[in-house]
């Protein structure tokens, strides 16, 4: 396997841990997210517990069978495609698109699709994902579609998309981390300027992430990780 390949596998496998915790955080909106849209006239209560909140719950529970016979075992083709009786994430996207659960789908998806080396499909269902105003799910479906465009070529927006999820994180060591990729795209690049500054801003704003801090090695003071960087492209 090559270098790419392992970096890219090591991405993947980081986003499909957290979205083990990420369907877990959902699980009690999915029950109680159409409990507002109650406060309403006419047929809506009447939709809500006729027709939306069994749809709700129903995508729920499809879901949930997916990701744990599949997703988590990393069978990615049946937990796209389902098998037998069981629906999988394609389906449940489609289906239940209206749903919360449905929307996971897509995001589900379109990590499936990336780790089977469908980056334009990929693409597609994370364009299509819904954070639902969550910052921290926000960030990271931004980062996997981030690494999407960078793994099809499609560099400025995999930086742009960098810069938006390191935007919609207020945790220090992830917003470095998201900045850093960009930076490493820039370089790639050679936009050796706009990377440099790039590096710069991870040092001067988030002092407390990991790679801003120095780390000791026997017993000698190492310069941090992004100090190194940043003396290359000031040469």
């Amino acid at each position: 396997m090559s270098t790419q390949k392992k970096e890219q596998s090591l991405d993947v496998n980081e986003t499909l841990a957290k979205s083990e915790a990420f369907v877990i955080k959902y699980k009690k909106q999915i029950i109680t997210a159409l409990v507002a849209a109650v406060i309403g006239v006419g047929g809506t209560l009447a939709y809500i517990y006729g027709y939306a909140k069994p749809r709700e719950e129903k995508a729920q529970e499809l879901l949930g069978v997916v990701m744990q016979k599949y997703v988590m075992t990393q069978d990615f083709e049946h937990a796209l495609k389902g098998e037998g009786k069981t629906l999988g994430l394609i389906a449940i996207a489609d289906k239940y698109s209206s749903t919360d659960a449905g929307n996971i789908a897509k995001y589900e998806a379109g990590i499936c699709n990336f780790n089977l080396g469908k980056t334009k499909e990929a693409i597609k269902y994370l364009e299509d994902f819904s954070a639902q105003d969550d910052a921290t799910v926000s960030a990271q479906a931004l980062y996997a579609l981030g690494n999407c465009y960078a793994t099809d070529k499609q560099f400025d927006k995999a930086v742009s998309i960098f810069k938006k999820a390191a935007e919609a994180t207020s945790v220090p060591a992830l917003c470095a981390e998201y900045l850093f990729q960009a930076g490493l795209i820039l370089e790639n690049q050679k936009k050796n300027n706009e990377a440099l500054e790039v590096y710069q801003n991870i040092k001067k704003q988030y002092p407390t992430a990991p790679m801003c801090a120095q780390q000791e090695q026997n017993g000698v003071l190492l310069d941090a990780v992004i100090d190194k960087y940043i003396e290359r492209l000031s040469k």
